[in-house]
C-alpha cells in the first residue's frame, strides 16, 4: 500500500514538473533570436507625456538623421512651444532650434526633400489659412511662410519638389479635390487647375527632383465604370502632358502607382482593377506606358486576378484556403462567371529593384466599426475608402478606423510582367486615417523586410521573392540602455507607436511608453529606437 502511494506521488509530480520543464524550455528558446532578427543598436528617451506634448517624426535617409517636430504645452497657458530637434545615426541630439508657431495654427502634415524638412500647419480659426516651416539642419536655419488659400479645407497629402510643396487638398465645398503649389521661399501660392476632380476619387502622386517633374494618377468614374487619368507637371505646376488609361473589357481601373519620372528605361503603371463598378478590387493590373506601339493602338494591360496569385490568400486558415481554391476550381471547370472579390487595397509607392524591375506593396484593409445605442455615428467617406476622411453615416455604428488584414508584395520586371508574389499576414493593426501602416525596407542581400509596430512589439516578415517564410516573427522594443523586456525593466503601456524606414537596412521605431522599473519609479517617455536588419 505504501509502495502504491509512493508511486502515485511520483506520477503526480511528473505531471506537475513536465509542463514547468517544457515552459522553461520554451522560455529559453524564445530568448534565442530567430535567424535574421533585427538588432536594436541605439535608443533615445525624451521625458514627455502624451497628454501635454506632441511629437512628429521625419526620417532622413539622405544624411542618416532623424528630425523631430516637438511641441510642448506651456505651463499655465494654452500655447504650445514648438522646436525642431535633429538626431544623428546613433540617435544623439545634434541640434535643436525653436519654432515660433502662431497660436491659431495646428500641425497637419510633414514631409522632406533631401535634408530639408517641411512642416505644414492649418488655422483652426481662419479656414483655408496655412502656415509652413522649412527646417534645414545643414544650414542651421528655419524659414516660415503663411498662405491664405481661402478655398482649401483639409490637406490630405504633402510632398516637396525642388523647394516647393505640392499639397493635395479637399475644397470647402467638400465635393472636389485639387492641388496647391506652395513656395516657402517666396510666399507665392497657386492652385493647379490641371488637378481638379469631383469626389469620390482616388489619387496618387510621385515627385522627382532630378527631372523636376511631378505626376498625378487620378481615378474618374461614372458610377458604373472607372478609368485613370495621368497628369505630368513641372516643378512650377505647369501641365506637361496628360493621358487616359482604361480597360476595353468590363474591367474598371480603380487606382494605380506610376514609376518615378527619372526612370527613362521604362514607364510602368501598376494598380488595382474591379469587375463591376469602382468599389472593390478584383486583382492587380500592370502596363508599360513607354513601350512602342503601332499608330492608333493602346498599350496592352496585363490583369492578375487575386485567385491566380500564389500567396494572396495566405491570411486565411489553411483549411479555409483549401476549400476556397477547391470551390474556385469547380467553378472554373463549369466555366462559371468569376467570383467578384470584395477587397480594398491601399497602394504604396513603387520600389525600384537593381534588375530594373519594381516591387509593389498593397495593404488590404477593411473599415472597422464599433456600435453604441445613441443613434449617431460616422462612416468612411465612400466605399473606395479613399483618403478624404469620414463623413456622417446613418445608423448606430461608429467608424473606428481602418484595419489591415494583410499586405501583398509583388515583383514585376521592367516590362510590367508579374514575376512573383508574397503576402505578409498582420494582426492588431488599425489606424484612424487611411495611410501606410506596414513599412518596407530592402536588405543588402536582395531580400525585403516588411514590418510594423504592435504596441511594444515589432512584427516583421523577411521576404525572398515567392519563398514561404514565417508570418509571426517579432521582437520586443528594448527599453533603457539595452535592457530587454525580460530584464529589470518592462513596458506597461505603449501609444502612438510607429515605424519609419530610415537608411540602409535600418528602421526607426517611435512612440510614447510607460516603463516600469524593478527598483525605481516608473517613467513616461517618448522613445526613438534604431532597428537594424
Amino acid at each position: 500500500m505504501k509502495l502504491r502511494y509512493f508511486l502515485l506521488l511520483l506520477w503526480a509530480g511528473s505531471l506537475v514538473g513536465a509542463p514547468a520543464a517544457r515552459a522553461q524550455k520554451r522560455g529559453q528558446l524564445s530568448a534565442i533570436p530567430a535567424p535574421g532578427a533585427p538588432v536594436q543598436t541605439a535608443r533615445t528617451e525624451l521625458p514627455l507625456e502624451p497628454s501635454d506634448s506632441e511629437v512628429h517624426v521625419q526620417a532622413l535617409p539622405a544624411d542618416s538623421t532623424v528630425v523631430l517636430l516637438l511641441g510642448r504645452n506651456k505651463p499655465l497657458s494654452s500655447k504650445t512651444l514648438f522646436s525642431f530637434q535633429q538626431y544623428d545615426h546613433a540617435l544623439h541630439l545634434r541640434q535643436e532650434m525653436p519654432l515660433e508657431v502662431p497660436d491659431e495654427f495646428d500641425f497637419t502634415r510633414m514631409c522632406a526633400e533631401g535634408s530639408t524638412v517641411y512642416a505644414l500647419f492649418a488655422s483652426h480659426s481662419n479656414p483655408g489659412r496655412l502656415w509652413a516651416a522649412a527646417y534645414n539642419g545643414h544650414l542651421g536655419q528655419v524659414r516660415t511662410q503663411q498662405f491664405d488659400t481661402k478655398l482649401s479645407r483639409d490637406v490630405v497629402e504633402l510632398k516637396a519638389l525642388d523647394g516647393r510643396l505640392f499639397a493635395t487638398v479637399l475644397l470647402n465645398d467638400q465635393l472636389h479635390v485639387t492641388a496647391l503649389l506652395l513656395d516657402v521661399a517666396t510666399g507665392q501660392m497657386q492652385y493647379l487647375p490641371s488637378v481638379y476632380e469631383p469626389l469620390p476619387t482616388q489619387l496618387t502622386f510621385v515627385a522627382d527632383a532630378a527631372t523636376r517633374r511631378a505626376e498625378y494618377v487620378l481615378s474618374q468614374t461614372n458610377g458604373r465604370k472607372s478609368r485613370l487619368l495621368l497628369k505630368q507637371l513641372t516643378d512650377r505646376g505647369q501641365l506637361v502632358k496628360s493621358e487616359f488609361v482604361q480597360a476595353e473589357s468590363e474591367r474598371s481601373l480603380i487606382t494605380a502607382q506610376v514609376t518615378p519620372p527619372q526612370d527613362t528605361t521604362a514607364r510602368l503603371l501598376m494598380g488595382t482593377y474591379s469587375l463591376r463598378g469602382p468599389d472593390f478590387a478584383q486583382g492587380l493590373f500592370a502596363t508599360d506606358l513607354g513601350a512602342p506601339t503601332s499608330p492608333g493602338t493602346k498599350q496592352p494591360l496585363r490583369f492578375y486576378d487575386f485567385l491566380h496569385l500564389k500567396h494572396f490568400f495566405d491570411y486565411l486558415k489553411p483549411s479555409r484556403q483549401a476549400r476556397l481554391r477547391a470551390r474556385m476550381a469547380r467553378r472554373l471547370a463549369r466555366s462559371s462567371a468569376p467570383v467578384r472579390w470584395h477587397y480594398r487595397l491601399l497602394l504604396h509607392e513603387l520600389l525600384p529593384q537593381p534588375d530594373g524591375g519594381y516591387v509593389l506593396v498593397a495593404e488590404a484593409y477593411v473599415p472597422h466599426y464599433r456600435y453604441n445605442s445613441y443613434g449617431s455615428y460616422t462612416g468612411p467617406f465612400n466605399n473606395l475608402g479613399n483618403q478624404f476622411g469620414p463623413l456622417p453615416y446613418a445608423n448606430s455604428r461608429v467608424f473606428d478606423g481602418y484595419q489591415t488584414t494583410h499586405a501583398v508584395v509583388c515583383g514585376f520586371d521592367h516590362t510590367g510582367a508579374l514575376i512573383w508574389d508574397n503576402t505578409f499576414v498582420v494582426e492588431n493593426l488599425r489606424r484612424v486615417e487611411l495611410e501606410e501602416a506596414v513599412r518596407l525596407q530592402r536588405l543588402p542581400d536582395g531580400r525585403l523586410v516588411l514590418a510594423y509596430l504592435d504596441e511594444d512589439k515589432l512584427r516583421y516578415k523577411l521576404i525572398n521573392r515567392a519563398e514561404d517564410s514565417p508570418n509571426d516573427q517579432q521582437v520586443v522594443i528594448r527599453t533603457g540602455t539595452g535592457a530587454a523586456e525580460t530584464g529589470p525593466e518592462r513596458t506597461s503601456d505603449t501609444s502612438q507607436a510607429d515605424l519609419l524606414p530610415w537608411f540602409g537596412s535600418r528602421f526607426v521605431a517611435t512612440g510614447y511608453q510607460r516603463v516600469k522599473v524593478e527598483h525605481g519609479p516608473d517613467r513616461q517617455v517618448f522613445f526613438l529606437n534604431s532597428v537594424v536588419f
